[in-house]
């Protein structure tokens, strides 16, 4: 039996300005679409249940293609940092969670961001010390590529004035050669290593929250990653797959496999393109540098607000080839964070020299700093670009401090990529950013700075048909699902976003003020935004 859909406007992404008005499902598929009429009469002995979308709108349900689950989950259960305006703010949010989380627990705070204050400057661990100073305090910056903390947490550590800075990793240090407190990219793994193992149960919750507001934003699907973070591939896994069953849970989760734990994964007989009807395995993801927020991401020049620093590269070359091959012995696409155009350039160097079997797409993930020539050659290979559009609101205008005006061309440059026929699809690498996909549509659309209300590298806006196709069929072909999700067509999945308005027909301001009504995975409405009313 199945499900007739109709009453609103019903795209179905296949190209601009396609809709149908009415779509039949059954069995968590499509199975036809066209007028009202035809299909009640088509499958009269089938339609179990008619549903009104009421005059809203209906598109192939978004996915969100670069995130990370736990992460969103945590940062929905611990002290979020995200909208502080200053460092006294976070000094007093520290201080007062202090005073109500456990003494016998670490102090842990997510999502600073020292661009966004009126003194953008790093926090001290002497601040940290004089709230805090008998217990290890981390706080986490936005990026998720640096931290601050406080010198308990140092000495849990082990950490002294003798420590020196790892490979793909800097441990700051003031002018005097003192520890601020301040550790980038690996050096983070010397504090974080020291963090108590968190509990199956909290893995649980937290996977179990971010589902919840995932699909309350409209999302049905996500690319993760999660799985070298909380106490080993296997017990990650478990978590997902205990939580998202189909039953507690409908939501699509495809997880990349970091390249620490691949072996772990091999010892369980799992491998890509495995796991259950909810959850896939993916690429293997690797780091190459860090971020423009701490100077770590890989540049081919110096940083314009700083002379001779170039960034931090967190693979060797030789490192690089190893893990390449650690993939392509397994099958494996590679998903590689490259933020900086030398750390991009690396990239395609292997992907050259390894490149994938057929079918087999690998992933670039931000690539938020190129040029003419790395485009042309990433246009030539088996890739697709993952990004992130409300970086672009969120970085703009000081990261153009960063790497200067001359820069700026080719700076988070989406529609070079499309031009160049390169597929690219979109996400929010939350809780780094916010989840909201209409947000990620609209600074796509709009390129316009949260920060001083100004668009920038204004050649680059997408459509807003180009920018919902980040989030639909580029998503789903960046793990070849092209087939399966990402249009509303038959034999495609019965995944939808319903929303209140129409996003290729309202004013483009006003893409992020749009409402999702309803959220439908495998023909389940998971999300109804009466619910929530009610």
């Amino acid at each position: 039996m199945g499900k007739l859909w109709y009453g609103g406007t019903i795209y179905t992404m296949h190209k601009p300005g396609e809709t149908v008005e009415a779509v039949f499902t059954e069995n968590g598929r499509i199975t036809d679409v066209g007028t009202k009429a035809f299909l009640e009469k088509q499958y009269q002995d089938k339609i179990d249940g008619i549903y009104d979308l009421d005059g809203n709108v209906m598109y192939p349900g978004f996915t969100d293609s670069h995130l990370h689950i736990i992460g969103y989950g945590e940062r929905l259960m611990k002290l979020d940092l995200t909208y502080t305006k200053s460092p006294e703010e976070v000094l007093d949010l520290v201080e007062k969670a202090s005073k109500e989380i456990p003494e016998d627990q670490w102090l842990i705070g997510e999502g600073f961001n020292e661009n966004s204050w009126d003194n953008p400057r790093i926090i001290h661990r002497n601040e940290l010390d004089k709230i805090c100073p008998d217990r290890p305090v981390m706080l986490t910056r936005i990026c998720r590529h640096a931290i601050i903390a406080n010198t308990k947490a140092l000495e849990i550590a082990g950490i002294t004035p003798e420590t020196q800075s790892p490979d793909g990793g800097v441990i700051d240090r003031d002018d005097h050669g003192i520890m601020t407190g301040f550790f980038k990219d690996t050096a983070q793994e010397l504090i974080k290593s020291q963090i108590p193992e968190v509990t199956t149960q909290y893995l649980d919750k937290a996977i179990h929250l971010a589902v919840d507001d995932l699909v309350r934003h409209g999302i049905v699907g996500g690319h993760s990653e999660d799985l070298n973070y909380y106490g080993g591939f296997k017990r990650t896994y478990d978590s997902f797959t205990r939580t998202i069953d189909g039953r507690k849970h409908k939501f699509r989760a495809h997880l990349l496999v970091h390249n620490g734990v691949i072996e772990e994964m091999d010892r369980h007989h799992l491998g890509f393109k495995q796991g259950t009807d909810w959850i896939e395995l993916g690429a293997m993801k690797i780091f190459a540098d860090g971020a423009f927020g701490g100077r770590t991401a890989l540049l081919s020049e110096p940083y314009a607000d700083q002379e001779n620093e170039y960034g931090v590269q967190v693979q060797s070359e030789e490192e690089m080839k190893q893990l390449m091959k650690k993939a392509r012995t397994r099958n494996m696409p590679v998903a590689v964070h490259a933020i900086g155009d030398q750390a991009v350039e690396m990239v395609v160097d292997m992907i050259e020299q390894f490149p994938p079997a057929e079918g087999i797409r690998d992933r670039i993930i931000h690539a938020q700093l190129t040029n003419s020539s790395l485009i042309e050659r990433m246009s030539k290979l088996q890739i697709i670009i993952d990004i992130q559009p409300t970086f672009v609101s969120s970085d703009f205008p000081w990261v153009l401090e960063r790497i200067g005006d001359e820069r700026e061309p080719y700076a988070y440059a989406w529609k070079s990529f499309l031009d160049a026929k390169i597929v690219c699809a979109g996400g929010s690498d939350a809780p780094i950013e916010e989840i909201n996909p209409l947000q990620g549509i609209a600074s796509a659309v709009n390129r316009m700075s949260f920060l001083d209300g100004k668009s920038y590298g204004k050649e680059q806006r997408l459509t807003p048909f180009e920018a919902v196709s980040l989030y639909t069929t580029g998503a789903a072909y960046a793990i070849g699902k092209e087939d399966k999700h990402g249009k509303i067509e038959p034999g495609y999945a019965a995944d939808f976003t319903v929303l209140n308005q129409d996003l290729f027909s309202i004013d483009r301001r006003e893409i992020p003020n749009a409402e999702v009504q309803q959220t439908i995975i495998d023909e389940t409405i998971v999300y109804n935004r009466e619910w929530s009313r009610s």
